[in-house]
C-alpha cells in the first residue's frame, strides 16, 4: 500500500524542515484507598443520569500496566494487534517481542525506576518498548520526536532519562547524538526502522533511502550506541519485578500544567491501568477482539497514549497506526483497514468533513470516535456522525489525569458544549474562585477539581508545585465549569493562560519570553484569538523601543530556533502602546475584547 509510504516521507520531510512541537497538551497527593475502591453513591447528580450499561462505582484493582498486554496475548494470540504500513504483528507475536525486549533492557541495566526516554513516531517499536520498559521495571519518559535541542536537553535532565530509544532516521538520531556527545544523555538505544517494514518495503527502504538514514556506525558517539536488533535477540530471561501499581510510577508526562513551566506528571502504574478500565468501561458497546482503532494521533501525547494504545490493547483491537496524520492516508486507511475506533481531536474530524473527495471514502466501519484535547463544535459532532453512521463523543482531561476526567455518553442525553459527566469512580467538585476550599452551588462557575484513581501521584521533583495543584486531594485543572442538575459539566473559561491549538496546549507566557529576546522588542503580550480550523491560535501585540523597528517577518524569523511551529504566532500586531492595569502591569483583557468583537463582526 502506498500511501502510508506517503505519510512517512511527509514526516521525514516534516522534522527536516521544521522544529514543530505540538505539545499538550500531561509529592503530596498520595493514591489512597478510598480512591481504588468503591466510592458511596453519595449526593452525586451524575450517579441518577449515568449511562445504563456502565456503573459509577464499579470496583477498579490497581495493577501493574502489562497485565492489559498478557490479557489480550492469552485471549487473543492469533488476533493481529498492530498494522503498520502493511505489515501485521499477533498478540503472541507482540507478548514474546516484549518479553525479549524487557530482558534486554535488563541485561543493560534496566531496573526498577530507571528512567527510559522513547524519541519516536508511531511505530510497532513505541509500543514494544513502552511495555517492555515497563516489564523491566523501568519508567517511561515520552518525548516529543520534534522537540528541539533545547527542550530535550531540559527534558532529560529534568526527568533524569539515562537510556533512548529512537530508530537509525536522519529525523531523529543526530538530535540524540548530539546530547550525547554534550555528556546530557547515556546510552541510545537505535532501532532499525527497516525491521519495521514487510520484506519488499524493507529491501526498498534500505536502496533508495539512505538519506533517510542516519550513519550509525561512524557516529562520534558510536560507543554510547545500543543496536536494538540484538538487544531484541538476547538469550537472557526476563526476571519477573515486583510492581506496587500504587506506587511505581510508569510515566512521566511532560506538560506545562496550570504555568506553562513543564513539569513530570507521575503516573504510576494504577492510574493508567485505571483510565484504561475507565474509557473500556464507558465504551460498552465495544467487543473484545473484534474492534480495529486507528493510531493517527502521536502515541508520546497522553490521549493517544491511553486512548489508542491502552484501550486498544485492553480490547484485543487492531491498532493500525499512522506515523503521522496526513489527511488522505487517513480517509484511504479508513476505507481499506475499516477501523472501529478512532480518538482524535476536532481538527481532524474538521479536516476530513472538508476533504473535497470525502465522498469517495467508506467510513461507516468507524462505530466509536471520541474526540479531546479541545472544545468539539456540536455542527463538527454532527456533521461527522452523518457522514460516517459514528456515534462522536467528547471528552475532557488533562495529562495529570492521564487523561480522561469526563466523557459524553455514547447513548442518551447529548447537551451541547458539554463535557459530559465523570468516568467512573471520579468526583469533579467545583470550587470557588477565590477560595479553592468552598465548594460552590450547582449552576455557579467553579475550578473544575477532580479526584479519582487515575489522578496522578504529584509532579517529579516538584513537592512544591504538587502541592499548589492540589486542594486536599482533589486535582486543581485551571479550567472553569458549571455543572447543570443532570451532573454534566460545561467548560466556560480558563484561569490559566492557555491557548488551545489543535488540541494542544500552548502557553502565552513562553512565546511572550522567546519574543523579548528580540534587541527591537520592548513590551509584548499574546493572546489567543479564534482561528477556523485549529480553534484558537497564538497572536502577538509588541510595542518596539524607541528609535527602533522590526517586521512581523523579522520577528518570525528571531522565533522559528526558539520555539515550535505550533506556538508560532499567527498574527503579530505592532502598537504604540499595551493596555496595562492601574499598577502597570501588562493587561491581557482588553486586547482579548477586541478580538472577540473583531471576530463577531468578521
Amino acid at each position: 500500500m502506498s500511501h502510508p509510504r506517503r505519510g512517512i516521507a511527509r514526516f521525514l520531510d516534516d522534522v527536516r524542515q521544521t522544529k514543530d512541537r505540538p505539545t499538550r497538551d500531561m509529592m503530596g497527593a498520595l493514591m489512597t484507598a478510598a480512591q481504588t475502591t468503591p466510592q458511596t453513591a453519595g449526593p452525586y447528580p451524575w450517579i441518577a443520569n449515568y449511562p445504563s450499561a456502565v456503573a459509577w462505582d464499579m470496583p477498579i484493582i490497581p495493577s501493574p500496566l502489562p497485565v492489559v498486554l498478557e490479557r489480550a496475548a492469552a485471549a487473543f494470540a492469533n488476533n493481529h494487534a498492530i498494522g503498520f504500513m502493511g505489515k501485521a504483528t499477533t498478540y503472541a507475536e507482540l507478548a514474546a517481542k516484549v518479553d525479549r525486549v524487557a530482558a534486554g533492557l535488563q541485561q543493560i541495566g534496566v531496573s526498577r525506576g530507571t528512567k527510559v526516554g522513547l524519541f519516536l513516531p508511531n511505530t510497532p517499536t513505541f509500543i514494544v518498548y513502552y511495555y517492555a520498559i515497563l516489564k523491566a521495571g523501568g519508567t517511561v519518559v515520552n518525548f516529543n520526536p520534534l522537540y528541539t535541542l533545547e527542550e530535550l536537553t531540559f527534558q532529560v535532565r529534568d526527568s533524569e532519562t539515562e537510556i533512548m530509544i529512537t530508530h537509525d532516521l536522519q529525523a531523529l538520531f543526530p538530535k540524540l547524538e548530539t546530547l550525547a556527545s554534550r555528556g546530557v544523555l547515556g546510552r541510545i538505544v537505535v532501532v532499525p526502522f527497516a525491521d519495521e517494514l514487510p520484506s519488499p518495503k524493507k529491501q526498498l527502504f534500505k536502496l533508495f533511502k539512505k538519506k533517510d538514514r542516519a550513519n550509525i556506525a561512524g557516529s562520534t558517539v558510536k560507543d554510547r550506541v545500543i543496536d536494538g536488533a540484538a538487544l531484541e535477540r538476547t538469550s537472557a530471561t526476563l526476571k519477573p519485578v515486583a510492581i506496587d501499581p500504587l506506587e511505581d510510577v510508569a510515566v512521566l508526562q511532560y506538560t506545562g500544567g496550570t504555568t506553562g513551566t513543564p513539569k513530570g506528571a507521575m503516573l504510576t502504574h494504577a492510574n493508567l491501568y485505571a483510565n484504561t478500565v475507565q474509557i473500556e468501561a464507558w465504551a460498552s458497546d465495544l467487543i473484545a477482539g473484534k474492534e480495529r482503532v486507528l493510531g493517527a494521533l502521536p502515541l508520546f501525547h497522553v490521549f493517544a497514549m491511553t486512548g489508542v494504545m491502552n484501550l486498544g490493547i485492553a480490547k484485543g483491537a487492531k491498532i493500525i497506526l499512522m506515523p503521522r496524520f496526513v489527511l488522505q492516508d487517513a480517509l484511504h486507511l479508513i476505507d481499506k483497514e475499516k477501523p472501529t475506533m478512532m480518538p482524535a481531536v476536532p481538527t481532524i474530524f474538521t479536516a476530513m468533513l472538508n476533504a473535497p473527495n470525502i465522498k469517495k471514502f467508506d467510513l461507516s466501519s468507524l462505530r466509536f470516535c471520541i474526540s479531546g484535547g479541545a472544545p468539539l463544535p456540536m455542527e463538527i459532532k454532527q456533521k461527522f456522525e452523518a457522514a460516517s453512521g459514528c456515534k462522536v463523543v467528547e471528552g475532557y482531561g488533562l495529562s495529570e489525569a492521564s487523561p480522561v476526567v469526563t466523557c459524553n455518553p455514547i447513548e442518551g442525553r447529548v447537551i451541547a458544549g458539554s463535557i459530559g459527566p465523570p468516568v467512573p469512580q471520579t468526583i469533579v467538585s467545583l470550587r470557588d474562585l477565590d477560595d479553592p476550599s468552598r465548594e460552590v452551588a450547582w449552576g455557579e462557575r467553579g475550578e473544575l477539581c477532580a479526584k479519582g484513581p487515575q489522578v496522578m501521584k504529584g509532579y517529579w521533583k516538584k513537592p512544591n508545585e504538587t502541592a499548589n495543584q492540589f486542594i486536599g486531594d482533589f486535582l486543581r485543572t485551571g479550567d472553569v465549569a458549571i455543572m447543570d442538575e443532570f451532573g454534566f459539566f460545561q467548560i466556560v473559561d480558563r484561569i490559566k493562560d492557555l491557548i488551545i491549538c489543535s488540541g494542544y496546549n500552548v502557553y502565552p507566557r513562553r512565546i511572550e519570553e522567546a519574543i523579548y529576546e528580540h534587541p527591537a522588542v520592548e513590551e509584548v503580550t499574546v493572546i489567543g484569538i479564534k482561528d477556523n480550523y485549529r480553534g484558537e491560535a497564538p497572536k502577538a501585540f509588541i510595542k518596539l523601543k524607541d528609535g527602533m523597528s522590526a517586521t512581523a517577518q523579522d520577528i518570525m524569523a528571531h522565533l522559528e530556533a526558539k520555539i515550535s511551529k505550533i506556538e508560532l504566532p499567527a498574527q503579530i500586531e505592532f502598537r504604540d502602546s499595551l493596555p496595562k492595569t492601574m499598577i502597570g502591569k501588562l493587561s491581557k483583557k482588553e486586547l482579548v475584547a477586541e478580538e472577540a468583537k473583531r471576530h463577531k463582526s468578521a
